[in-house]
């Protein structure tokens, strides 16, 4: 087989340390086993202008004896398997591997002429290691076998006995767990355990870019935990913007506004509302629950939800099920401020019974909440077992609403679960994992006397904007060329949209508000179409709707839309 050497490093350069243009797609920055452009996996023989990743030196090519897998032997099995259990896989992992299979498997090296790695354990070949996503997914096994000696009940089990794996990756790794792994196993004739759901995710972008640890760009496990932001409101945000179908991006002022607004005003309040009026109204004791007509349509509608987080689940949408317990949470929210206890308890004995039963259910959901929070945020259930003084863990979920706090039942200490991240947090978390080096395109045209840096309030940008606005306009007054204030206008335009995402992230606007702000616009301009007025007084009208929409999928975490369609132009015939 032929490889790469840079003599420069004077080394053998393994798949990652090589990078050049794809074969396929052309794409510039392909690497020696894969291109991230079009998806498919290559040899690093076969990238154009290949260079050394260490030194950008280019490569020469060297043959050498290496060993083979022979995809081709189990192309037919392989195929067979796969429209058997591909149904359930995520979209892009199903694509991947038909992908593969229509273009017809090829024979796969799995060693590599490399110092580090597993040693190839033949006479010939002890000089060389096995590539590591040949031995890589036999870590499975392994790692179960540290865990038990019975690991086998897992991977080689029973015929009676039933096993559901589940496997979670980036698009990228699709074809090692759904051909070469499978393929390996299916030689082995040994009648191993399968993976049954392959769940791949697109790419988590970085703000208006990528991550990128060699350049600094971007937060990392080793430093997320020294932000001061709780390991929880990462998972939190990660889990609510995971790339599921298509890519997304990690922001911090948008993690602020979904900490703000999620966390804090929606899961944070309803969970602080319904134990701080328990402890204060009764002691910390669950009272009876006499349900109502409100009582059962607040269950239904939970119901609903909670059956549907369930379904979500098993399909390993994670995105999904995290919105489903927001949603539960605010049904909680309208029925505590349409009840209004406060205004019960002072009331006769009826009303004071009544509230009893609005803090009562609103405590019990509470608890549901914490259990359906468990596969996203371990710590914060913690503390919410604490504040109800019982072990979430001890709960399993079921299809319709279960009693778990029942009447006579003391809670613990209730505490505010989460804090408010002021934009000058967002503005510090951004500037220091912004990367070493300013991009050129990001240099803004400021006017005298502003640094975007030194704004930490909202009334400062909004008296910055103002000043920007007015370098703007004396700028055209002054019969200045285009190029020369355009650049301030993109500043200005920056600057905007930087002060609506600190508005967000200081008081953010609940989803019900702004549905209700968008019905009343739609109507308005719907209105004014009707009477036909001028594009001068409709189109403003029109651009608000817009940004309301914009906002409001901020807020559900929803990617937006570009509202404006580019018009096709006409095709010569």
């Amino acid at each position: 087989m032929e490889q790469l050497l840079c003599e420069n490093c004077d080394r053998f350069l393994a798949d990652r340390f090589v990078e050049g243009t794809c074969p396929l797609c052309k794409y510039e920055d392909a690497r020696g086993d894969q291109c991230d452009g079009c998806g498919h996996l290559i040899n690093a023989t076969e990238l154009l202008k290949p260079r050394c990743k260490v030194c950008q030196k280019t490569p020469v090519v060297r043959s050498s004896q290496q060993l083979f897998l022979n995809l081709p032997k189990v192309e037919a099995k392989l195929n067979d398997w796969v429209d058997k259990s591909g149904d359930d896989w995520s979209f892009n992992a199903k694509v991947i591997t038909k992908s593969w299979l229509k273009d017809g498997l090829k024979e796969r090296c799995i060693t590599r002429d490399l110092k580090w790695g597993i040693p190839v354990p033949l006479e010939d070949f002890k000089s060389k290691v096995f590539y590591v996503w040949f031995d890589a997914p036999i870590g499975y096994m392994s790692m179960s076998a540290v865990y038990t000696p019975e690991w086998r009940k897992w991977w080689q089990p029973e015929d009676d006995t039933e096993i559901t794996y589940y496997q979670f990756m980036a698009k990228d790794n699709v074809p090692f767990h759904s051909v070469m792994f499978p393929v390996c196993l299916f030689s082995t004739e040994r009648n191993y355990t399968m993976v049954n759901h392959i769940m791949a995710t697109e790419y988590l972008n970085y703000e208006d870019g990528k991550f990128s640890k060699s350049r600094g760009i971007g937060v990392f496990g080793n430093d997320a935990q020294d932000t001061g932001l709780p390991a929880d409101v990462f998972r939190f945000y990660l889990l609510f913007v995971r790339p599921e179908s298509q890519d997304s991006s990690f922001s911090w002022a948008d993690l602020a506004t979904k900490n703000n607004s999620e966390l804090l005003n929606n899961l944070g309040n309803f969970c602080n509302r319904a134990l701080s009026f328990l402890e204060k109204f009764f002691d910390c004791v669950i009272p009876e629950i006499q349900l109502r007509y409100d009582e059962l349509t607040l269950l239904a509608l939970v119901t609903r939800d909670l059956k549907e987080y369930i379904s979500m689940l098993d399909k390993a949408k994670l995105r999904d099920g995290l919105r489903l317990i927001l949603s539960i949470s605010r049904h909680g929210n309208q029925y505590m401020q349409f009840q209004k206890p406060w205004v019960l308890i002072k009331g006769s004995n009826e009303e004071k019974i009544r509230a009893g039963t609005v803090i009562g259910l609103s405590c019990n959901l509470v608890c549901l909440l914490a259990v359906m929070l468990q596969p996203y945020m371990p710590q914060t259930v913690n503390i919410i077992g604490k504040q109800l003084n019982i072990d979430i863990s001890s709960f399993l979920l079921n299809n319709f609403v279960s009693v778990f706090l029942p009447p006579g039942h003391k809670i613990g200490k209730p505490a505010p679960l989460f804090e408010k991240i002021d934009p000058s947090v967002v503005n510090q978390l951004k500037s220091r994992f912004a990367g070493k080096q300013k991009s050129p395109e990001k240099e803004l045209a400021m006017a005298s006397g502003l640094d975007l840096k030194q704004i930490t309030t909202v009334e400062q940008m909004e008296e910055a904007i103002s000043k920007q606005g007015d370098t703007v306009r004396q700028l055209k007054q002054s019969g200045a060329q285009k190029s020369e204030w355009e650049p301030y206008v993109k500043t200005l335009l920056e600057m905007k949209k930087s002060l609506e995402q600190m508005k967000l992230a200081t008081n953010p606007i609940s989803i019900e508000d702004l549905e209700e702000e968008i019905s009343k616009q739609g109507d308005k301009v719907r209105k004014l179409k009707e009477a036909k007025v001028e594009k001068s007084e409709l189109q403003p009208e029109i651009d608000l709707l817009i940004q309301l929409k914009s906002k409001l999928s901020i807020s559900k975490g929803i990617p937006v839309e570009n509202g404006q369609k580019k018009k096709q132009k006409p095709t010569k015939k």
